[in-house]
């Protein structure tokens, strides 16, 4: 699942008004997407221990609107705008997440169909309108909103899941090893012939969620919850170093650019 083939089923587009704005699907996609998760889960429990849970949400949700407002202005993939977009997505959707069950006290066992549930509506609804929900055609504003609203989805549904697995009996640790596991069966049933490219892609993608956020729980939590004590801050900044490092080297070499148009 690391090459554009794994998309190449998609049905024409309509009328091209924009240029492709996702990048291409490369093993830089999904590292980076990794990275954005675990980032996403430790810095948004960092900026609720720091400035309390509203603050924070209302941050999250002001960084959310302004990435996404630059997002939807350019014209074209950039990397930097379009993974900012998808950090503040992660910040916040884990924000969307924890909000449910920490502050309205709904268990994860509820908030995880719930957000599943929502994930199937956005998808049922793209596709209602459009057609088609491969991430090759995302050229019309139309498309681009489907998208944003089910990358949003996915992070929540994410967390949630993730969460659920930590307390359950998995841990932290056999979280990982889990979802470690479970990212592997969509990219393997593609490969059979069992399931077509775009399910395979989604089900991965949403995947990366809990596989990231639970290996950075693992890491920063302390020995008491079964992590191994790092920190939040220290977590944070090195997963945001290295989304730093990643996102760098793809906007001077467009490695994940290069075959990035209207499909």
């Amino acid at each position: 699942m690391t090459t554009e083939r794994l998309l190449d089923d998609r049905p024409l587009a309509p009328l091209r008004t924009v240029a492709n704005k996702v990048p291409e699907v490369t093993v830089y996609f999904w590292i980076i997407k990794v990275l954005t998760t675990g980032m996403g889960e430790t810095a948004s429990d960092l900026l609720a221990r720091m400035l309390g849970p509203v603050p924070a949400v209302g941050l999250g949700g002001l960084a959310l609107v302004v990435s996404l407002a630059v997002q939807f202005a350019v014209r074209r993939y950039i990397a930097w705008v379009y993974w900012t977009a998808v950090v503040m997505v992660s910040v916040f959707g884990t924000m969307a997440a924890d909000v449910l069950h920490v502050g309205l006290g709904v268990p994860y066992t509820v908030s995880t169909p719930l957000f599943l549930v929502t994930l199937a509506a956005v998808f049922a609804l793209w596709y209602a309108v459009e057609r088609t929900l491969s991430i090759h055609s995302v050229n019309t504003r139309s498309r681009e909103v489907f998208y944003w609203a089910a990358v949003l989805a996915t992070f929540a549904l994410g967390t949630a899941a993730g969460d659920l697995t930590a307390t359950v009996g998995f841990g932290y640790l056999g979280s990982v090893a889990l979802f470690a596991v479970a990212i592997c069966l969509p990219a393997l049933a593609h490969r059979l012939g069992a399931l077509k490219a775009v399910p395979a892609f989604w089900t991965a993608y949403v995947i990366t969620r809990p596989l990231g956020a639970s290996l950075a729980d693992w890491m920063a939590l302390g020995h008491t919850r079964g992590g191994l004590g790092l920190g939040l801050a220290p977590v944070t900044l090195a997963w945001t170093a290295a989304i730093v490092c990643f996102v760098g080297y793809l906007a001077v070499s467009r490695r994940d650019a290069s075959g990035v148009q209207a499909a």
